[in-house]
């Protein structure tokens, strides 16, 4: 984005003629910074295995055979992260279809159980939260006894209300049968209506889960 006159604000990109770098030159300089950093890590020498595939139906998995689980799911009622990186896909995957992130998580708001049914919660919260429990189901069979999971969340604005994520997580996470070991809040904004109308705290949490 910084070799273009493209910048992300929001929800959307907007486009301001102003002096860009070479792209080339500034894309190189940026594949050394990670090269280098690559070369100051000393790794153990492992088996990379890479899937595509629903964190809500991983049966191409065993049970029990991952000592650690690190995952950050698509934050509840952002917006569709296609459209802010669409300048990437269009370099990378130009010729390939990219359904926006709502087609893979909340797919069908007003047919999915209500997992919090006391808290009201507006419909695409529900099926967030009804996908969030097959995944939690997923993760606690796949991850072995004595297994940790850290899980990246935030909280989900809306019009009328903040929902807080970390909290409602952690207790699907429970109710699945993991241990909520920590709740760690890494960053807060103040979320507006109209940007002028405060309704609320949103936080950015990392949530540490066990199992036992």
């Amino acid at each position: 984005m910084k070799a273009s006159y493209a910048y992300k604000d929001g929800a959307v990109l907007k486009v301001v003629e102003k002096p860009v770098p070479p792209f080339r030159k500034f894309f190189k300089r940026i594949i050394k910074k990670m090269i280098k950093d690559l070369e100051r890590i000393s790794f153990k020498p492992c088996r990379i295995e890479v899937y595509l595939g629903d964190a809500r139906k991983m049966d191409f998995l065993e049970d029990e055979v991952f000592d650690a689980i690190i995952t950050s799911p698509p934050y509840l009622n952002k917006i569709e992260y296609t459209k802010v990186y669409a300048i990437e896909y269009e370099l990378f995957f130009g010729d390939v279809k990219i359904d926006p992130v709502r087609s893979y998580i909340g797919l069908n708001p007003k047919n999915v159980s209500d997992e919090f049914p006391s808290y009201n919660l507006p419909e695409a919260a529900k099926a967030y939260f009804n996908d969030m429990r097959m995944v939690f189901e997923e993760m606690f069979r796949v991850l072995k006894n004595g297994g940790r999971a850290s899980i990246v969340v935030a909280g989900g604005v809306f019009p009328d209300r903040v929902v807080e994520s970390d909290i409602l997580i952690s207790e699907l996470a429970e109710k699945v049968g993991f241990n909520v070991d920590k709740i760690i809040v890494v960053n807060k904004r103040v979320a507006t209506t109209r940007r002028v109308v405060k309704i609320g705290e949103a936080r950015e949490s990392v949530v540490i889960l066990s199992k036992s």
